[in-house]
């Protein structure tokens, strides 16, 4: 074993290694920094103080939708997930153990054939519909 790989095992234990799967419908709670307009024109115009932190926001938004793809391995490993909003297909790529990355819920698991599910990029309606495997 090379020593990346003994460096990433100390300091990544297998958390969520084996979460998502391609083909899995997913919804990701995804932690967003917001940052208040007071402040960000205070700290535009050279008013705050030093030491002093601008008034920041934290809030948790939920991105579902179908995990096309997965990359790499490891602690570095990160998954693509694809939705469609208001007729636009938006793809977003997480990575799997960024603190970014609050929670990962598998809504459903699909029937696939293939790693990567690029082709439903150009499918519409009813032919972009994969077969749901159902739990026993």
């Amino acid at each position: 074993m090379s020593s990346i790989q003994q460096i990433e095992q100390e300091l990544f234990p297998a958390t969520r290694m084996n979460v998502v799967r391609p083909g899995d419908k997913v919804r990701v709670h995804v932690r967003i920094e917001e940052v208040t307009v007071a402040a960000e024109k205070g700290a535009k115009m050279g008013h705050t103080k030093q030491g002093e932190d601008p008034k920041v926001k934290y809030r948790t938004q939920v991105f579902e939708g179908m995990v096309i793809a997965i990359k790499h391995a490891g602690p570095r490993r990160s998954f693509t997930v694809r939705k469609v909003s208001y007729g636009v297909g938006v793809e977003r790529v997480f990575p799997i153990e960024s603190p970014v990355v609050e929670k990962i819920e598998v809504i459903s698991h699909h029937r696939v054939r293939r790693a990567k599910l690029y082709f439903l990029r150009s499918r519409h309606g009813k032919s972009a519909r994969l077969k749901e495997v159902r739990s026993a």
